[in-house]
């Protein structure tokens, strides 16, 4: 297949080219309409108790939460003529805004207590968007930011709430994106200046990432058509897109020149490359697209956003790699090595340091399998202090207004008003001795700050609990498990922010042993498809998850202990980890080491069919990949490490835990553990049942 795709491309290469051109401009056209239809949100699962809870309250009682909160703050009391005039001119001013619904406050509430602040010297005011979801009213959101937050008449205003935070989130993220690009694209064509010395050579992978970017922005402009995408997907598009895209066109354009170097004519060599390196990257990405395919598995749209824009770039990634780009190759021809800046890059050894590298591992295997071990085992360590939670406004810069904000809000108001628990009692009007007594319970439970008065509609009843906690954190995931303990009227839901937090977390609990299975199982039957061995996938897979926890420790050494400050930046340190950001870091930190496992067993297993025994075809192997695999490995580190500029504290420990990974994986796991191990088990790497070897592809 791959053989026949080769010569069908270079006897077409012309055509081929124009038609990926302007695919190109059609793509870069959706491309750019994706990033408005991006949210912040999406870290609730849809389908729990406290989810039902919204729906009822929306549906029966006409309850939303606000879009956007101010604390409204004076330097006398709330009560003050010249504060009431104040504060109520303000209002009137919001609700005439676009985009506002309606709006409360301690004023227009007669002077509700549970909207004063414990000082008596600041107050709420809700504000409410026609939006049934307010994290989708980021537009009001960035409006009232713009032209309340800051100082009114007398009053100084902080801007809080969920469209809010999205808005300031989405600005935020995307001008730090900026930034990164800024810095990986130099640095990563200076590498591939390095790596391959001509400045052809080094432009031309630059094409596949771009493209790789390009167009899994435009697939996303068309899922989002259809469900909703997490703005912090434009992150992993563009890591991976650039990353993963030069990865590809790195592999390819190595073999190209290899393949020229023999002697063989241009059409010779496109075949041959496709045929091989081509056939790389076409197994090395379905593995990575079926790790990544785990993300859509779990109910939060936040991960499973991040399954499509990964599923959607890989896949680019493999198309612009295998057909366009061996179009430009075979017009570019010979001229690959003009424009020479490092003369020694042109020709690499044949039996250099790396193969070197791989017979002195072999010579002594059970000491360099212990000390890697070692080594991997003292990173890993800190991993037992690790505490897992949910993002929340400290993921933003100490210095951001929406932080300054919530940290206002946190030290002014005794409970979190603007996020109470919510508890609906369908038939609750008719139960009304069994509720009282429910609710004294819930009021001596500690951590509630105070139970509210009950709302009937119909025979439903509604009353709220204001707690003390932050929402989306593990103190207040068990004030909600005591309080689901407690004894409840029949049908009784809760809701609210800490009881979404609470499901959310089950929700990934549920789930992650389904992922994983998916993940093993995939990426064992891939792998012994493409090996033909028992033995490798196993053994793949095994380190691969040695690997994961060791960046588990350095996260958690950094970002919970607070260590290396000086290398990924300030950020708030919560003394816990977004326990959805560590599930996308590993899944893509597992799927790029499955991707350069593919990339070295793929010539190792070359070179054992050419005839070469087992140590010799590691060290061979190697030697023809491992240069290939470390200076990939660096130009995707490069690519997620510009993302520790950002002032978003997930997306520093995106960045930081994909490079860290990925380096780590290319230098200890595949450098020194994989051949050390393969010395261990010598033809035995190869070993399957005879009746299992004819599913296996032929080198």
């Amino acid at each position: 297949m791959f053989e026949k795709l080769g010569h069908s491309i270079v006897k077409r290469r012309k055509s081929v080219l124009a038609l990926f051109i302007v695919a190109l401009i059609g793509l870069g056209a959706l491309a750019g309409l994706a990033i408005p239809r991006l949210s912040g949100g999406g870290y609730s699962n849809p389908n729990s108790d406290s989810a039902k809870a919204g729906k009822y309250l929306i549906d029966t009682f006409h309850v939303k939460d606000p879009a956007v909160i101010l604390e409204v703050k004076s330097s006398t009391s709330i009560t003050d003529p010249s504060v009431v005039a104040d504060a109520t001119a303000l209002e009137r001013a919001i609700a005439a805004e676009p985009g506002v619904l309606k709006t409360l406050s301690y004023w227009s509430a007669g002077g509700a207590p549970t909207l004063a602040s414990k000082d008596q010297k600041a107050a709420y005011l809700f504000i409410y968007s026609p939006e049934n979801d307010p994290t989708n009213a980021k537009s009001l959101g960035k409006l009232i930011a713009s032209k309340y937050d800051g100082n009114y008449k007398g009053l100084h205003i902080y801007v809080n709430g969920i469209a809010a935070f999205n808005s300031a989130l989405s600005d935020k993220i995307s001008k730090d994106l900026a930034l990164a690009e800024g810095i990986s694209v130099p640095l990563i064509f200076i590498l591939l200046l390095f790596v391959f010395g001509g400045l052809i050579a080094s432009a031309t992978p630059l094409i596949v990432g771009v493209s790789a970017i390009i167009g899994s922005l435009a697939i996303i402009y068309l899922i989002s058509l259809a469900t909703g995408v997490s703005i912090f997907a434009l992150n992993l598009i563009t890591g991976m897109g650039l990353g993963l895209g030069i990865d590809y066109a790195l592999l390819m354009v190595n073999r190209f020149r290899e393949e020229l170097h023999h002697g063989k004519d241009v059409e010779s060599a496109i075949v041959n490359t496709v045929k091989t390196a081509g056939k790389t990257v076409f197994y090395s990405g379905v593995t990575v697209i079926i790790t990544l395919a785990s993300l859509t598995f779990f109910p939060l749209m936040f991960l499973k956003s991040f399954g499509y824009a990964g599923m959607a770039v890989v896949a680019t990634a493999i198309v612009a790699a295998l057909v366009p780009f061996p179009a430009i190759l075979a017009l570019i021809g010979h001229r690959i090595d003009k424009f020479v800046v490092r003369k020694s890059a042109i020709t690499p050894k044949a039996d250099g340091r790396w193969a070197q590298t791989a017979r002195f591992v072999m010579r002594r295997p059970v000491a360099v399998v212990v000390l890697s071990l070692t080594v991997l085992a003292i990173i890993a360590s800190p991993i037992r202090n690790v505490v897992f939670s949910q993002a929340d406004a400290r993921v933003m810069p100490a210095n951001s207004p929406i932080a300054i904000a919530n940290a206002a809000a946190t030290a002014d108001f005794p409970g979190q008003e603007g996020n109470p628990i919510e508890f609906v009692i369908p038939h609750g009007a008719t139960k009304s001795s069994e509720v009282a007594s429910y609710q004294a319970k819930i009021q001596s439970v500690n951590g509630i700050a105070r139970v509210g008065r009950s709302e009937i509609v119909g025979k439903d009843l509604r009353f709220s609990a204001v707690h003390t906690m932050n929402p989306r954190t593990n103190e207040a995931e068990a004030l909600i498990k005591e309080i689901r303990a407690i004894k409840a009227p029949a049908g009784t839901l809760i809701g609210g922010v800490a009881a979404d937090y609470t499901d959310t977390q089950a929700g990934i609990a549920k789930t992650l042993p389904w992922a994983l299975g998916w993940i093993g199982l995939g990426v064992l039957i891939l792998l012994f498809l493409f090996t033909g061995s028992i033995i490798l996938p196993i053994k793949a897979v095994v380190l691969n998850i040695i690997s994961l926890a060791a960046m588990m420790g350095a996260l958690t050494w950094i970002f919970i202990e607070g260590h290396l400050t000086w290398l990924v930046g300030s950020f708030t340190n919560t003394h816990t980890i977004d326990t959805s950001m560590v599930i996308l870091i590993s899944v893509v930190t597992f799927g790029l080491s499955m991707d350069y496992e593919v990339f070295l067993l793929s010539r190792i297993k070359e070179e054992h069919e050419s005839g070469l025994g087992n140590e010799d075809a590691v060290a061979t192997g190697l030697q023809r990949s491992a240069r290939i695999i470390t200076a990939a490995a660096v130009l995707l580190a490069i690519a997620f490490a510009a993302f520790i500029t950002s002032g978003v504290t997930n997306i520093k420990s995106l960045g930081f835990g994909v490079a860290f990974a990925v380096l780590l994986d290319a230098t200890v796991v595949r450098g020194l553990l994989v051949p050390a191990l393969m010395r261990l088990f010598g033809e035995r790497n190869w070993w399957a049942p005879k009746s299992l070897k004819r599913f296996t592809i032929n080198h």
